[in-house]
């Protein structure tokens, strides 16, 4: 069963199947507050799922957690490693335009971020910059001219 046809008539996933969607990711945090707070500060809406031990945005296409990392690991039954390196993975914003990647880059920055790759043209035709939040979480802003976005604001990744 391919990612297309995992869901029954009904749109419930089909029993055994594994749906190609990312629902939520959750970040490991060392101050929840001061993690909340840089997210609030790009512009982002703390959702009122939220609790003193996990805070909650709603994406254009999925949901952000941020949850202290040492409670994180327990939960995932995996040892906390203490300070973050990179870890082979970034998070991605894409935006419609150059000039809105510069001016997300630039409240990304002003929020607190620490700036990584500043925004430069692409060698695939793009244009891209990478910026670390408080815990060290990297995020690349991109402009990518070959995924346009539907309505609602998500990527209409060409099939």
């Amino acid at each position: 069963m391919t990612a297309q046809n995992s869901t029954t008539p009904d749109g419930t996933t089909a029993p055994g199947a594994f749906p190609a969607r990312i629902s939520i990711v959750t970040l490991g945090v060392s101050d929840l507050d001061r993690s909340a707070r840089f997210y609030e500060d790009l512009g982002w809406r703390r959702s009122t799922a939220s609790s003193p031990e996990i805070v909650w945005f709603r994406t254009a296409d999925s949901v952000l957690g941020l949850f202290p990392s040492d409670e994180l690991a327990a939960d995932a039954g995996v040892p906390a490693t203490g300070e973050p390196s990179f870890r082979g993975v970034t998070l991605a914003v894409n935006l419609e335009s150059p000039a809105l990647v510069d001016a997300a880059m630039t409240t990304a920055v002003e929020a607190g971020a620490v700036l990584v790759k500043p925004p430069v043209a692409t060698s695939w035709g793009g244009y891209s910059g990478y910026f670390e939040d408080p815990d060290g979480h990297l995020w690349e802003l991109a402009h990518n001219p070959f995924f346009p976005f539907t309505e609602d604001g998500s990527l209409d990744l060409p099939q």
